[in-house]
């Protein structure tokens, strides 16, 4: 088992900033792919981030240039700090472990940007 814990979301104006964390415990594994995917009201879970235990990266093409992914293996930690702010941005946003062939979410945490 694999649990995951979100912080650092909150209220920001649009233009701003925040970081996100996400803390994994349990069996992680070496390899794994970490990432964030949001949800927004009325819409479906979608990618925003991921990145390899080895440090390659992918992203939505709405987080390109705005938003950077990066993970501490040492602390098993993955971080998403997130520039430029839109109120479009706003959503529930969740960290994702693939591990071996599972999939674990943490509980998510809200990200809402004021016009």
């Amino acid at each position: 088992q694999v649990q995951l814990v979100e912080s650092g979301g909150g209220l920001v104006q649009a233009g701003g900033s925040l970081r996100l964390s996400c803390a994994a415990s349990g069996s992680i594994f070496s390899s794994n792919v970490m990432g964030w995917y949001r949800q927004a009201p009325g819409k479906q879970r979608e990618l925003v981030a991921t990145i390899t235990s080895g440090g390659y990266t992918n992203y939505a093409d709405s987080a390109k240039g705005r938003f950077t992914i990066s993970r501490d293996n040492a602390k098993n930690t993955v971080y998403l700090q997130m520039s430029s702010l839109k109120p479009e941005d706003t959503a529930v946003y969740y960290c994702n472990a693939k591990v071996l062939v599972r999939s674990y979410w943490g509980q998510g945490t809200q990200v809402t940007v004021s016009s």
